[in-house]
């Protein structure tokens, strides 16, 4: 029995030293040029990003494209170049430009090459006008029921609603910046930070199938209890976009790449048409797109009582101490809690191995952002 045993896995060891990475043989191009942009109304400063896209196979991070000139052209014709801010990130000047609505806006790109240097270029793009958020709100989930001594499980479904009265606006693009306040439970230098997250989902919606331009309890995130945005204070900036119907085209198929389980014969995304080209190569295929909207913003803080939400901070007390400088204070050891008591009691500390547990600037910043409302503990 133990011959046919030691026989058995000698043969699972060599079928797995025979498995290797398949990477299939397809038709692709390969370092096409990759476009993320959009400009809008708000005086804030808009972003260009260029950037080369990898062949299948290839996990880093895309490459980023630099030393281009960049600029944006309308149809009154303003031509604004934009500057390099970082490598393949090109920005406006706030002071100097911003988009209007009901122009059209063209996006240029000279790669400024000596050798085989190449111009796209995007279709014009009206700046369509875009309605207010009429409102943000939330609702609580429940996950898990309550029972006898167990307080339950809650989620938070954040929802908006939104109309446009003249029905001009009929496509429509959200995304968001959530922050959140951190607060240690160790009175520690530093207990109270704030972290910021954008949004990752792609948030569409039309109204064209409809009499009117109406958008309700559309839902906007979800918040389980698996993370600890909702333990004392949160908020969520909700931005709206105004999108022409060719665009909305694009974010739909987009979606509908993320939600797809990425099987070789899926949509890809090569396949899904930019609205920019190459001047110089028409045949040669540009991911992305030149982004034109109209924004309006609207804010919420969501400061309630939510039962189940996890504390990533139960397990912070790995040691108790006798001194308040043991070896490796604030370098491999940091004191949570002191225990300070009378002679003849020798005083104690409660300590962690755990930096993020000593100092909440390992997740986010000390420093309050302006638009926080300050509350009374």
């Amino acid at each position: 029995m133990i011959r046919k045993t030691q026989i058995f896995i000698v043969i699972l060891l060599l079928l797995n030293s025979c498995i290797a990475k398949f990477i299939p043989a397809v038709d692709e191009e390969k370092e096409l040029l990759v476009v993320q942009g959009l400009i809008h109304d708000q005086p804030e400063t808009d972003t260009i990003k260029l950037s080369r896209s990898l062949p299948l196979g290839k996990i880093s991070d895309a490459r980023p494209v630099s030393g281009c000139i960049v600029k944006i052209s309308d149809d009154q014709g303003n031509i604004y170049t934009l500057k390099e801010y970082k490598a393949g990130t090109y920005i406006t000047d706030p002071e100097i430009f911003k988009g209007v609505i009901g122009r059209f806006y063209t996006l240029k790109i000279s790669t400024n090459t000596s050798n085989n240097n190449l111009n796209y270029e995007s279709y014009p793009v009206e700046m369509k006008p875009v309605p207010p958020i009429d409102s943000i709100y939330f609702e609580k989930t429940v996950i898990e029921q309550a029972y006898e001594n167990f307080a339950g499980v809650n989620g938070c479904q954040i929802y908006l609603n939104t109309h446009d009265p003249e029905n001009v606006c009929r496509f429509y693009r959200w995304d968001f910046s959530e922050t959140w306040e951190l607060r240690l439970p160790f009175s520690v230098p530093n207990q109270t930070c704030w972290i910021s997250e954008r949004s990752q989902n792609i948030n569409i919606k039309s109204t064209a199938a409809f009499n009117e331009a109406r958008i309700t309890r559309f839902p906007i995130n979800y918040i389980s209890n698996v993370t600890d945005r909702l333990k004392t204070k949160y908020s969520i900036l909700a931005n709206q976009y105004s999108l022409n119907e060719d665009e909305y085209n694009y974010w739909e198929k987009i979606q509908n790449v993320a939600v797809q389980v990425g099987g070789l014969y899926d949509i890809i995304p090569a396949s899904i048409a930019s609205n920019i080209t190459c001047i110089d190569n028409p045949e040669e295929k540009v991911l992305g797109y030149f982004s034109v909207s109209a924004k309006s913003s609207k804010r919420i803080f969501i400061q309630d009582n939510f039962a189940g939400i996890i504390d990533p901070y139960s397990n912070c007390v790995t040691d108790t101490i006798q001194t308040d400088n043991p070896p490796g204070l604030n370098t491999t050891v940091w004191i949570l809690l002191a225990h300070v008591c009378s002679f003849p009691c020798i005083p104690w500390y409660e300590a962690t191995t755990h930096k993020e547990c000593s100092d909440c600037t390992l997740r986010g910043t000390n420093v309050k952002p302006d638009f926080w409302i300050d509350d009374k503990y």
